[in-house]
């Protein structure tokens, strides 16, 4: 092992953070979307590097240099074009799995819908559906039962609208930044929504390219390229639960049959933002409040500390240095910089033995007790000591808190 083998580099299907070299393709120019109209052209084309890295955790190997940026999708549409027979066959392999897991009448969404067919030939079979296709460059022409919709697919309005049975996402995900956060997000968007959709997704397998120690598959546009180990991990990262993970011509494609929907832990741990949010944004008011009236009753008023915690908090509250002049600090070093934000010079804590304050807030609350204690120890006699507690200020002696 050599001391530079491995890399940092956050994979796209599990989240692991380390990789280690995998295929150095050079520059290339894009292999599928450029299309240009002369030697000369296609000569002259943009070249971007292959940088393609492989997780140590899932296996998974993608483009570290990256940039989604540099992909023209709404030039040229990237559709998939095979009409051999054996991917005819599979598509209607794949048509019929899928149909078993539908009632008579089911609501199909597909994201990225492309020229359409797939989902057409599936109300063909089952005629008395509904289907929606998400894609802002494929087909636009439908029909009565079928809807095709040239924009993003938005989890969170897209599925509270539709409500569909079964989400399908073919040959899209291989091209995303990030698809297990795209995948997340519609899993946490159903949760929300207290809904469990079926879910169908396709991409390419690499796993007879590794073994045949092919190249020709690693180009631009397949920023991701998924091994059956990877594209399984990422669908138990992004669902509540992998019905079946399956292979197709030839193990060239890997597909996985999911229930959408986040653990219940996740809607617990939201509530617990949305709370927690709600109670900062009650507690800024409050604590603005309290200030002002501080200020208003003549309080000579002290923040002690001027970095860090209580830095964040004289930024936060609008502690600003005309009503609020005065902050000290422990450290000695401190004195004679500035707050950073609202420019109080810091002065060393013995600045109080001269002039007293008759308030001193004290912001990073579990330090109250030692300040408390040093304050004493100096010779500081203050007539209260202010800190936040759940959304207030409350005087720190007289007051239940967990700090004294």
């Amino acid at each position: 092992m050599t001391e530079n083998l491995f890399r940092e580099a956050t994979c796209p299907a599990c989240g692991h953070h380390i990789a280690v070299p995998f295929f150095d393709g050079g520059d290339q120019p894009l292999a599928t979307l450029a299309w240009p109209k002369s030697a000369d052209a296609a000569r002259g084309l943009a070249r971007f590097p292959l940088d393609f890295v492989r997780c140590v955790d899932c296996g998974h190997v993608f483009n570290a240099a990256f940039d989604y940026a540099q992909v023209p999708y709404s030039d040229k549409p990237n559709l998939m074009f095979n009409r051999a027979a054996n991917w005819s066959r599979f598509l209607d392999q794949t048509r019929g799995n899928i149909l078993v897991h539908l009632d008579a009448a089911p609501v199909v969404v597909e994201i990225g819908h492309g020229d359409g067919s797939f989902l057409a030939a599936l109300a063909e079979r089952r005629p008395h559906g509904r289907y929606i296709g998400f894609d802002p460059h494929g087909a636009a022409q439908g029909t009565d039962r079928i809807h095709f919709r040239q924009t993003l697919f938005d989890p969170a309005s897209h599925l509270a609208e539709l409500k569909p049975d079964l989400v399908i996402s073919r040959h899209v995900l291989e091209h995303l930044v990030n698809p297990l956060g795209f995948l997340q997000g519609i899993s946490f968007a159903a949760t929300c929504l207290d809904m469990a959709p079926l879910a169908y997704f396709e991409v390419p397998c690499i796993d007879n390219a590794i073994g045949d120690h092919r190249t020709v598959d690693f180009y631009y546009e397949h920023s991701s390229q998924f091994t059956t180990a990877s594209f399984h991990r990422m669908l138990s990262r992004a669902s509540s639960e992998v019905l079946e993970i399956g292979h197709g011509y030839g193990k060239e494609v890997v597909f996985g049959f999911a229930r959408l929907g986040s653990c219940g832990s996740a809607m617990e741990l939201a509530h617990d933002a949305r709370r927690f949010r709600s109670e900062a944004d009650g507690g800024l008011q409050t604590i603005r409040a309290h200030l002002a009236e501080l200020h208003r009753a003549g309080k000579r008023v002290v923040i002690w500390g001027g970095t860090g915690k209580s830095a964040a908090f004289m930024c936060r509250y609008g502690v600003d240095a005309e009503r609020f002049p005065l902050v000290v600090d422990s450290d000695m070093a401190k004195a004679g910089t500035f707050v950073p934000g609202t420019g109080q010079e810091i002065r060393f804590r013995d600045f109080l033995l001269s002039d007293p304050p008759e308030v001193v807030i004290i912001p990073p609350q579990w330090r109250a007790a030692d300040i408390v204690s040093e304050m004493k120890q100096a010779g500081i006699v203050v007539e209260v000591v202010l800190i936040e507690y759940k959304g207030q200020l409350i005087d720190f002696h007289r007051d239940e808190n967990p700090y004294r």
